[in-house]
């Protein structure tokens, strides 16, 4: 694996959040090239470790979502999370490290932040990955989908995180579109995923509790991301098939006119081979991607 770069870590205080994000490589970046941005949702900076040392020639930034990982201090009086929010913090970010156009990786729930973005923000970006963005309204089976999300939210606040856990991976896994039959079969047990069966207490997990929901829900500007200056390119992991993630990466491509790009492994594929990850592969994809 490529040397790592200097890492310099940073706090922004905003009117409604500290955000703590860090900076890989110089500032200004040594040979003009914008910064490359890489953000998820509700993963935090920690999820592309594996990432970024195959950019040893790039300036890399990443950061920790509003309320999550080290930027827990909140001023907006909210537990929730949504594309507004993050798409605010991260241009603020943006901002803080000499401002856009940058180019920008966001997998996940950070893809839909980084449709928020462009939106919002549309001098901002460059190139934007949306890497499996999970929007459950472009799905033709949505108000199915809608009721998994939900069964696996009251799964989690039943019986707390391994219980809600399981039912995620469960929906998440699932292939094709979601029918009555998925609905009825009963809840995934814990030990079937090697996740603990006790009850740890929490019911704020960003993931499972139901207050990241604007997230899922987001509707994105079709016509901004199509008309602006930014190049979007939607994503898609290649082991996804026909799962949640997959077919709504297809579903955004089509409505922006274009073909979901393959990226190698699966919803995670950048991070490390531990976890079944090729972040070496997926490096290199990303610079195929950027470069066109």
């Amino acid at each position: 694996m490529p040397g790592a770069a200097e890492i310099t870590t940073h706090t922004l205080e905003t009117a409604e959040a500290d955000i703590v994000y860090d900076v890989h490589g110089p500032l200004p970046t040594a040979d003009g090239r914008p910064p490359l941005v890489m953000i998820g949702q509700p993963m935090c900076a920690e999820g592309f470790a594996a990432l970024v040392p195959f950019f040893p020639d790039r300036t890399v930034v990443t950061y920790d979502v509003r309320g999550l990982g080290r930027s827990t201090v909140r001023r907006d009086g909210r537990t929730d999370h949504t594309p507004v929010d993050n798409a605010a913090d991260v241009h603020a970010v943006i901002e803080a490290v000499g401002g856009g156009p940058v180019d920008l990786l966001g997998s996940s729930g950070g893809a839909i932040t980084a449709l928020e973005l462009v939106r919002a923000h549309p001098g901002d970006v460059r190139v934007a990955v949306a890497h499996e963005p999970p929007l459950i309204g472009l799905l033709p089976d949505a108000d199915d989908a809608r009721a998994a999300e939900a069964a696996v939210q009251r799964r989690y606040h039943e019986g707390g995180f391994g219980a809600g856990m399981a039912a995620f991976i469960a929906m998440t896994s699932w292939q094709g579109e979601f029918t009555a039959a998925y609905l009825a079969q009963p809840a995934p047990e814990p030990a079937a995923f090697g996740l603990p069966a006790e009850d740890d207490g929490g019911r704020d997990d960003a993931l499972l509790s139901g207050i990241s929901n604007a997230v899922t829900e987001y509707e994105p500007d079709v016509d901004a991301l199509r008309s602006g200056s930014t190049r979007v390119v939607v994503a898609h992991a290649e082991e996804s098939g026909a799962n949640l993630t997959g077919r709504a990466s297809h579903a955004l491509a089509t409505l922006l006119g274009q073909e979901s790009t393959e990226f190698p492994s699966h919803h995670g594929g950048f991070m490390g081979p531990e976890r079944g990850g090729r972040p070496e592969a997926f490096a290199a994809r990303l610079r195929e991607v950027l470069a066109d």
